[in-house]
């Protein structure tokens, strides 16, 4: 007996009893906060979803089990896509095919053709890729359409999911995302906007921000020694002087994905266009000219804009006879009754006109002399 009056097996016993009372309160206290979590039930939807994906791969893959991923891989998955499900090709991005093909040369054929290049190592695929330049111009597009083209997994890393409530899970999953592209590589690792995760460091940084960051590039550094490793981090950003040049060096290949120019604007155009009904009087080369400064998926919305007008129109239509209680004799109304008319030149025109405006409203377009389209 010792001076305290306890014996060392009470000592033992006592320690041994605040271990478990410790140890239970602590997993009752997340295990609360987790019910209260407005997320929780997104992510064991996104659980299930990784479950089913992993499953896929494993079967058309001997070589994985689904029980080699362990439930840090399994939140990444949430965001793997398998190349055979991305929808988008080469075909549907116009104007860029210098771009395209420069892609090809330097990211797609190593992956594709390693017994090529196998007997050095300055020609194996970069393990960093920059795209960058002003929002709309499709660098999303790009990435995709790349993985697609190069049949590699697809990890559209959403920065979200790195930051947790819980000290140093922000890091285990860091780390997860990287073990689980080199388990199913080849694979890209994909961060639209970057810059909002690797931008420049500072003093005023957080701790938890700047720890994960530098784990970032220190698990990327162990990519780019590996030359048998064929795991891409490819990056968009429009904003490509606030990344930290740590993160410059170790993306070599970069692209500029500039605004279309009016030949491209034209092509864009045309392929949007394609499969729509368009009326005889659609001038494509006019719309090409006065769209300047107009980025990709500002065309898009332009010809979105012009078809719902001809929706509109029906639906007017249908009011108005509706409420006069007889059938419409217009000409125009005969020909398109039980359809949507196609859309016109002048639906272009109007949405046009509303988008110049709403964007110089908004200051995202210098104010240009105003081009007539009649």
């Amino acid at each position: 007996m010792n001076d305290s009056g306890f014996t060392r097996t009470e000592m033992v016993s006592l320690v041994v009893r605040l271990t478990i009372v410790s140890a239970v309160t602590f997993w009752s206290i997340k295990w609360l906060l987790n019910q209260v979590d407005p997320t929780n039930k997104s992510k064991k939807k996104a659980r299930q979803t990784a479950q089913e994906q992993l499953k896929r791969i494993a079967l058309n893959n001997q070589k994985l089990q689904i029980d080699q991923f362990n439930d840090y891989e399994m939140m990444i998955a949430a965001h793997l896509v398998n190349p055979h499900d991305i929808k988008v090709t080469w075909g549907d991005i116009a104007g860029l095919e210098s771009l395209i093909q420069e892609l090809r040369e330097t990211v797609i054929l190593p992956i594709q053709r390693k017994d090529l290049f196998a007997d050095s190592l300055l020609t194996t695929a970069p393990k960093g890729v920059l795209l960058h330049g002003p929002p709309g111009c499709g660098k999303t597009l790009i990435a995709k359409a790349t993985a697609r083209d190069a049949g590699t997994y697809f990890i559209n890393l959403d920065l979200s999911i790195l930051t947790d409530k819980w000290y140093g899970e922000s890091q285990k999953l860091a780390s997860a995302v990287f073990t689980l592209a080199i388990k199913l590589q080849p694979c890209i690792i994909f961060i639209d906007e970057i810059d909002s995760f690797l931008r420049a460091r500072n003093s005023t940084d957080h701790e938890a921000t700047a720890m994960m960051k530098a784990q970032f590039m220190s698990l990327w550094d162990g990519l780019i020694t590996d030359p048998n490793c064929t795991v891409i981090i490819m990056g968009a950003t429009n904003r490509p002087q606030d990344l930290d040049k740590a993160i410059l060096r170790r993306m070599p290949a970069t692209f500029h994905v500039p605004m279309p120019n009016i030949a491209q604007r034209r092509q864009i155009l045309s392929l949007i266009l394609e499969h729509e009904p368009t009326s005889p009087d659609v001038d494509v080369e006019v719309i090409a000219k006065v769209t300047d400064g107009f980025s990709g998926s500002d065309l898009r919305e332009l010809c979105r804009n012009a078809a719902v007008y001809r929706v509109r129109d029906y639906v007017r239509q249908e009011i108005s006879s509706n409420l006069n209680g007889r059938p419409r004799n217009n000409s125009e109304d005969e020909q398109f009754h039980d359809t949507l008319r196609p859309i016109m030149m002048d639906d272009l025109k109007y949405s046009y006109r509303k988008m110049r405006e709403s964007k110089i409203q908004c200051g995202s377009l210098n104010i240009q002399p105003r081009i007539d389209l009649d």
